[in-house]
């Protein structure tokens, strides 16, 4: 933890936004440099101006490989294309437009100029493919630029296909190789225009109106709850306006601010602005109003991911919250199919087992990343679908698919109906989850690995993890495929009956990432942690452990 978490940024923590600009335009990448090219990771391209992984360059290879990734599939549709609050966001905007409308797609940019949260995005593109005689025009798809809740130095930019979640590896993959050859051969092959002209939607007015569908808002106005929203400089900061005035809430923005330097946060974990809603230290300022409200919550630049505070419990954990709506939509929702699956990433709490095993739903567990539930939701078949790292989405009342991206907003919503129609907080609630089905010590770390080693590790199978025995405690299941869809975790998973352990390897760090939770309490925990290491390494250096 470094020695400012939690305390304000000062000056000297601030990028400088103007050469942050100025380095996008000016430096061009290489691509036969691999930390220059374009690599999309589960969330898309990210990289920043001033390590040029970010840059115009990039930005117009990106797009021209979308459309003709688009043209390829037969996409002949509108694209939506929004961008959040970051520094690289407005200008990869509209280098994004000068490409689109020199290939003549039919670009829909917001309609206020205003910025885009990516479940408003997602929500477009579903709209718009729902509806018969919009789709009869061509199926859309879309481009949302955010780094999510990278640091301001950061940009990203993320394809979502027709089906309105995030690309699949199959589409991000083309897309990447087809950028980078633009780049290697001098961009002669993109096709830019000045873009005038460019077509609009309100997304806005679109999504707001809509959450009727899905958030109960009578009960939130009958219980007179009082919330508070902290967008955190994001995209979502005119939404909460706009969904006070519409379903007439008791609810403050607590910060309308937008500034690119994220000059108003706390230092997170390591030091850095980061604009993690489920961070205590990066929310520190926020959790300093927790008794003003009935709830209080946070988004972060791209609005997909949600912090929910309560005056009685503060910051809850993502995996908290996670178990906690689970239970109360499943007991909520009866237009939802009865064979309605609990959808988890494998490295989400066990306790989103316990919990749909009590509410004898089907558990479906996939490998991290939102782009293995977007079948699910799609057609229903998967209630709720959520991680550990505070992104989630659900069903409409009458069961049908909402978005298929993670949305933050909606879950902060959610949060104040379940106080409302329980009468009780989401932390509360949690509470009595313990009392049935234990208390588990769940933590995220990190181990030095090689390239080599990392390498390995992905490509782990079950039968390579030798041992029998996990912290004294024999061993159930070993898993280098997740259980929901038989997809390949990119590492292993081993479990016993009352603890766990997932290791994946770091895309962007000599580090692979152990998650571990333990329903023994911190000390099983921590051995658990000690013993996945030792496991781990053993298969790694090809010996088995006994």
């Amino acid at each position: 933890m470094h020695e400012r978490a939690g305390t304000p940024a000062t000056e000297s923590d601030l990028i400088d936004v103007e050469a942050l600009v100025r380095a996008y335009y000016e430096q061009q990448p290489d691509a036969a440099v691999p930390e220059q090219r374009v690599v999309f990771g589960t969330s898309g391209h990210r990289g920043s101006s001033f390590t040029t992984s970010f840059n115009e360059h990039h930005i117009l290879a990106i797009t021209q490989a979308v459309v003709d990734y688009r043209t390829a599939q037969g996409i002949a549709g509108p694209l939506f294309i929004g961008a959040d609050t970051h520094g690289l966001s407005a200008p990869a905007l509209t280098t994004a437009l000068d490409v689109l409308v020199g290939n003549g797609v039919r670009a829909l940019s917001d309609e206020f100029e205003d910025f885009v949260p990516t479940p408003a995005l997602s929500h477009a593109i579903l709209k718009w493919n729902n509806d018969p005689a919009r789709r009869a025009q061509g199926e859309a798809d879309g481009i949302i630029i955010t780094p999510s809740h990278n640091p301001p130095q950061d940009g990203g930019i993320k394809y979502n296909p027709p089906h309105g979640g995030p690309a699949d590896s199959d589409a991000t993959s083309w897309i990447a190789n087809r950028a980078n050859e633009l780049i290697a051969s001098g961009l002669h092959e993109v096709n830019q225009a000045e873009p005038s002209g460019v077509d609009t939607y309100d997304f806005r007015g679109e999504y707001v109106a809509d959450l009727e569908n899905i958030i109960d808002f009578d009960a939130i106005r009958r219980a007179k709850i009082r919330i508070g929203a902290d967008p955190l400089g994001g995209a979502s900061v005119h939404y909460w306006d706009a969904i006070r005035d519409r379903y007439d809430l008791d609810l403050t923005v607590v910060n309308e601010l937008v500034d690119p330097a994220w000059s108003f946060m706390t230092l997170d974990w390591d030091g850095k602005i980061r604009m993690d809603p489920s961070s205590p230290q990066a929310m520190a300022s926020v959790l300093t109003r927790a008794g003003d409200y009935d709830i209080l919550t946070g988004n972060d630049a791209d609005a997909d991911r949600h912090g929910i505070v309560t005056p009685d419990g503060g910051l809850m954990n993502p995996n908290h919250f996670l178990a906690v709506a689970i239970e109360y939509l499943f007991g909520h929702r009866g237009g939802w199919r009865k064979d309605a699956a609990v959808g988890k990433t494998l490295v989400s709490s066990s306790m989103v087992d316990r919990v749909a095993h009590h509410l004898r739903r089907r558990l479906w567990e996939v490998p991290v990343g939102f782009k293995w539930f977007v079948p699910g939701l799609l057609d229903g078949s998967v209630g709720f679908g959520g991680e550990e790292s505070a992104g989630a989405s659900f069903l409409r009342f009458d069961g049908t698919v909402w978005t298929t991206d993670k949305d933050g907003i909606l879950l902060c919503l959610l949060a104040s109906e379940i106080r409302a129609v329980t009468g009780r907080s989401p932390s509360e609630l949690y509470g009595e989850l313990v009392e049935r089905f234990g208390d588990p010590a769940y933590e995220r770390t990190d181990a030095v690995a090689t390239p080599a080693q990392k390498a390995a590790l992905g490509k782990l199978t079950a039968d390579e993890i030798g041992a029998t025995e996990l912290a004294g405690e024999p061993i159930t299941a070993k898993l280098s495929h997740a259980p929901g869809n038989d997809a390949a975790i990119g590492g292993v998973k081993v479990q016993t009956a009352d603890a766990w352990f997932a290791a994946r390897p770091s895309g962007t760090e000599d580090v692979y990432k152990i998650y571990a939770e333990s329903f023994k309490g911190p000390e099983h925990l921590a051995k658990v942690q000690a013993e996945a290491k030792v496991v781990v390494g053993q298969a790694l250096s090809g010996s088995r452990s006994t």
